[in-house]
């Protein structure tokens, strides 16, 4: 029995990044010998195993057989005779086809890999070294999520390049309809992560070159040559715009749900009538209708779309709001559920500060709006709700009555703590 450490461990290590995860896979073993060994037995679809001590996964090495569409139409077989290159070569990229021999480091059994000794039967160092992401095999063809995964490691590794030969690989499998028969959990699973990057913009021009992003988001995909409003730097379109608040996004270090918040608020562009363009006249009710079935495909947690459905509504209002009296502002506040939800509302700013930022030229301007509204959000919140409710119940006033005297209040909260005028020049 031979034991390697294998896939990302190793690829990260030999970066000089972290290692987070590490994966083992073990060559000449049966199921039997491992369990004898005290390893406790986690694997449905092929046989993986948790070490007793450390709980990292342990992988019998195995071949995998194409049987039919999707990324779950496999036969695995995973038995004694299969080599540690045959193991290797049904991975999906080079650098991820690395493997560093182990040995044991201790009486339990914990082992430690030996960078000294790599075996890298695909070429995985050069690659590497050349920053290139490239299939193995053309297995890589049989399993349409390593797209996804491709345009992941793209977005994660934003100075590495796709090699023409995997890019073409990639073109024929969106053409063969591949992806069409990826499951939604597996999408949003590998588009959260893919958002999640130092440059998610890379994700989606990956997808777009090969095609796939049409398939698999057309709401977004439809955005790439829609014109910008005139003052928004017009020679810039609204697919373009949207990479760049995206990568402003990663770069103000945002959550997940800011950065789909991001991806989404401007998807009504998309559909925007050509005598309307390039105003985009009731684009933020339109993102909102295509958000909602955006979100329904791809079973997108609630957290993130209901804080990208706020920023697809207001976000145009949002922007405005210099110009709005503390009566306009207090409804946007109610609107937005700030007062219930202020956590949410502050992420709702920051996505918002993410479009504004993300133009040309703006990406080091303030933008004022975020710290105005979170002061004016305070402000509403210093009022004594249960008080003005109390002395108007007392009064006889009805549910309806009581509602219009706390907003009252809050309007004159607003106005004399936050700065905004009694007078709206903008009614929204």
């Amino acid at each position: 029995m031979q034991i390697y450490m294998v896939g990302g461990a190793v690829r990260d290590a030999l970066l000089g990044l972290p290692v987070q995860d590490k994966d083992w896979v073990v060559v000449g073993a049966t199921p039997e010998q491992l369990v004898a060994r005290g390893f406790v037995a986690v694997g449905k679809d092929f046989p993986v195993f948790l070490h007793p001590q450390t709980r990292e996964e342990y992988a019998l090495a195995r071949t995998e057989r194409k049987t039919a569409r999707g990324y779950r139409g496999f036969v695995v077989h995973a038995e004694p005779d299969v080599t540690l290159e045959e193991d290797l070569a049904r991975r999906d990229l080079t650098i991820n086809s690395i493997a560093a021999p182990a040995r044991a480091a201790s009486a339990e059994a914990i082992f430690e890999p030996d960078f000294e000794a790599l075996i890298d039967p695909y070429g995985g160092q050069r690659d590497l070294q050349h920053k290139v992401l490239r299939h193995v095999t053309e297995a890589f063809r049989e399993d349409p999520v390593r797209i996804l995964r491709l345009a992941r490691f793209a977005a994660r590794f934003p100075d590495f390049s796709v090699a023409p030969e995997t890019g073409l690989l990639m073109q024929h499998m969106v053409e063969d309809g591949e992806v069409d028969a990826l499951v939604p959990e597996r999408v949003w699973q590998e588009l959260a992560r893919g958002l999640m990057t130092s440059r998610p913009s890379r994700l989606f021009e990956v997808l777009r070159d090969c095609g796939a992003l049409q398939k698999l988001l057309p709401e977004v995909a439809r955005l790439w040559g829609v014109p910008q409003r005139a003052e928004y730097h017009p020679e810039v379109d609204t697919g373009i715009h949207l990479m760049m608040v995206l990568d402003m996004a990663a770069q103000l270090d945002t959550s997940l749900a800011v950065r789909f918040a991001c991806l989404c608020h401007d998807l009504g562009k998309g559909t925007t009538p050509v005598d309307m363009l390039p105003r985009h006249i009731g684009h933020e009710e339109r993102s909102a209708r295509l958000l909602k079935g955006l979100c329904q495909r791809l079973r997108v947690p609630t957290d993130c779309r209901e804080l990208a459905d706020v920023v697809a509504r207001e976000h145009g209002n949002i922007h405005r709001s210099a110009e709005f009296n503390a009566a306009a502002v207090v409804r946007l506040l109610e609107r937005c559920d700030a007062l219930r939800k202020p956590q949410r509302f502050a992420e709702v700013l920051l996505a918002c500060e993410c479009d504004a930022r993300g133009r040309l030229g703006l990406e080091q301007s303030p933008y004022p709006q975020r710290p105005r509204l979170l002061q004016a959000l305070a402000a509403a919140q210093s009022v004594a709700t249960n008080v003005i409710a109390d002395q108007a119940q007392a009064n006889g006033k009805t549910g309806p009555q009581i509602g219009e005297l706390i907003h009252q209040a809050r309007v004159t909260a607003v106005s004399q703590q936050a700065g905004f005028g009694a007078e709206p020049p903008v009614q929204p």
